[in-house]
């Protein structure tokens, strides 16, 4: 299979001697065309430190990266030709209008969109003659994403992109990435917004103190991860309960099942021969944010035999 980016035991390293800090500690990811893969963990977890290597703005310490099968700091004049690359902040200057910033930005570019349908792309027509100074956040950010695919790429690196956009405006961006996936075109996106990786994303990879510790699709990831019953500790003990784990403390009681339905339905069946109220219960499958937090905190998540997860998560 041809990757459009295929990262192998990457490393970066900032700093010497004793002051070194490892960032990035043996990263392997790979992006196809027309798939979206979206890269997660909390500030600090490394990920803007793989774009950087990947995007060609930093070298690595270690291991190998290639776009489009090439080296993205060797061959950059190629790479960057052939990749569309939105950083968290642009640095446009406040005095260009919207119109005069994405004519800028087509002069460097080989083929460009034309500055007018670029500014349909992104709904910015009627923004078109005002200085980039005067625009809201968001407005800023579908400036910035409009000159990103003003090459019309093959490849797009997109570093929180929806950040600052109002919700119309985030789905409006989400379908046009969705769009650029359909054409074929390979996006590695960034994000905070779980939902949008949710949305978005044909596989995730979710990273934690310079390593990637859980990758896969979303089914993946959160099939086999235990469901969660909790509710108010009742006076007797409980039944026992297969397949399932059980932390309980004098006021709450925390159930984590493999089988949520047969689990419950035990609970619920042994609550009304006891004529036991269960209170304040609840229940839930599991889902990428309770992974995603339970990664982040570092408590880890059991996976699937399909779902790649390091050693640091399963300790």
């Amino acid at each position: 299979m041809n990757h459009a980016i295929d990262v192998h035991e990457l490393r970066r390293v900032y700093g010497s001697g004793a002051q070194a800090f490892e960032a990035v500690r043996g990263v392997d990811l790979q992006v196809e065309p027309g798939t979206v893969h979206a890269l997660l963990g909390v500030n600090g977890a490394g990920k803007t430190s793989v774009l950087e290597v990947v995007e060609g703005l930093a070298s690595a310490s270690g291991g190998t990266v290639r776009v489009l099968g090439l080296d993205p700091v060797a061959d950059r004049r190629e790479v960057r030709r052939r990749v569309g690359v939105l950083l968290q902040r642009s640095g446009f200057p406040g005095d260009l209008t919207v119109r005069e910033t994405l004519r800028m930005w087509a002069a460097t570019v080989t083929g460009p969109r034309p500055v007018g349908e670029s500014l349909k792309l992104l709904d910015l027509a009627g923004r078109a003659d005002v200085r980039m100074r005067a625009l809201s956040g968001g407005e800023q950010r579908r400036v910035d994403l409009a000159c990103t695919l003003t090459g019309r790429p093959e490849v797009l690196m997109l570093d929180e992109p929806t950040t600052g956009l109002d919700p119309e405006s985030r789905h409006r961006v989400w379908e046009l990435i969705e769009s650029l996936r359909d054409d074929g075109v390979a996006v590695l996106l960034t994000t905070h917004y779980l939902d949008e990786a949710e949305a978005l994303a044909d596989r995730i990879s979710i990273m934690r103190a310079g390593r990637i510790v859980m990758s896969g699709t979303r089914e993946e990831i959160v099939a086999g991860q235990p469901s969660v019953i909790s509710f108010r500790t009742p006076p007797y003990d409980l039944p026992p309960l297969a397949s399932a784990t059980v932390q309980q403390d004098a006021t709450r009681t925390t159930v984590q099942a493999d089988d949520l339905q047969q689990t419950l339905t035990t609970l619920l069946g042994w609550a009304l021969e006891h004529d036991v109220r269960l209170a304040d219960l609840s229940a839930r499958t599991a889902s990428l944010e309770s992974i995603f937090l339970g990664i982040a905190q570092g408590s880890g998540q059991r996976a699937t035999d399909d779902t790649h997860v390091t050693e640091e998560v399963a300790r």
